[in-house]
């Protein structure tokens, strides 16, 4: 329950700071300087800056200008910090010194990650600096876990950077014929880029199942936005969300239901 709750507010925080770089990221701003209120401008207070608390305190209202806040700050403060939370609780080990970096791969994807899907649903488009970060931070994170378990007897294909590299292959390559086929009206180049990243996040055999809950689900949700008319047969619908979606049930459905999980592979 400690690790949970510590992992919570740490979410919370990282949270709160994913809601400035995305505001920034469409303003066409810099990262600097400090907090503002996005409709008067005003400089935000410490004590008005603390996630989820301020909101609750100031009535979902900017104490300047006494506008109403979006819903979607503290559902995005609060929607990181149940992920930091469930990534904590299921893999972190604090006498495990891999569980420290597996945890840190984790959750520096998943704040990466956690933009893409709201930049990506909110534009359809995937920003090519989120997914550098992303590879950037993740191939030197496996390199250090293949390191601390490495020994004498470890096959080279059961490292986990082989298992990354494998994964987002898999990811990519068809992502990236069906983009490139399509001339980019079937999906953009951007969703294969994406699968690659999330490929070596996950590895394999995680990635195929990724794949087929991503696909799954964007069908499902597809075919009900027709059925509610808020969607036509030719619109269009962003996979990056479904991908990202499908990356962490992969991650979390071996550890809550490994029957399940094993019972997927045996049929494939």
């Amino acid at each position: 329950m400690f690790l949970f709750v510590a992992f919570f507010g740490f979410g919370l925080i990282v949270g709160s700071f994913l809601n400035a770089v995305l505001w920034r990221m469409k303003e066409g701003m810099t990262l600097g300087g400090r907090s503002m209120c996005p409709r008067c401008r005003a400089k935000i207070a410490w004590y008005d800056n603390i996630p989820m608390v301020s909101f609750l305190i100031l009535g979902g209202k900017c104490r300047a200008c006494r506008e109403k806040i979006s819903w979607r700050y503290p559902a995005i403060e609060c929607s990181t910090g149940l992920l930091f939370a469930l990534i904590g609780n299921e893999f972190f080990v604090w006498w495990d010194a891999s569980s420290w970096v597996l945890t840190t791969l984790y959750l520096v994807s998943g704040a990466i990650l956690i933009l893409i899907f709201l930049h990506d649903l909110e534009t359809m488009e995937i920003p090519n600096i989120l997914l550098w970060i992303g590879v950037g931070s993740a191939l030197p994170l496996l390199l250090v876990l293949d390191a601390i378990g490495f020994h004498s007897g470890v096959s080279p294909w059961s490292l986990s950077l082989h298992s990354g590299i494998l994964a987002a292959l898999v990811g990519f390559l068809p992502l990236f014929l069906l983009s490139a086929l399509s001339r980019e009206t079937w999906m953009g180049m951007g969703d294969g880029f994406l699968a690659f990243f999330l490929g070596l996040v996950v590895g394999w055999p995680h990635m195929l199942v990724a794949l087929v809950l991503a696909f799954a689900l964007g069908s499902v949700v597809g075919i009900f936005l027709i059925l509610l008319k808020k969607k036509g047969m030719r619109s269009q619908v962003p996979l990056g969300p479904f991908l990202i979606v499908g990356a962490f049930l992969a991650l979390f459905l071996p550890e809550w239901f490994p029957g399940i999980f094993d019972m997927f592979f045996l049929y494939w």
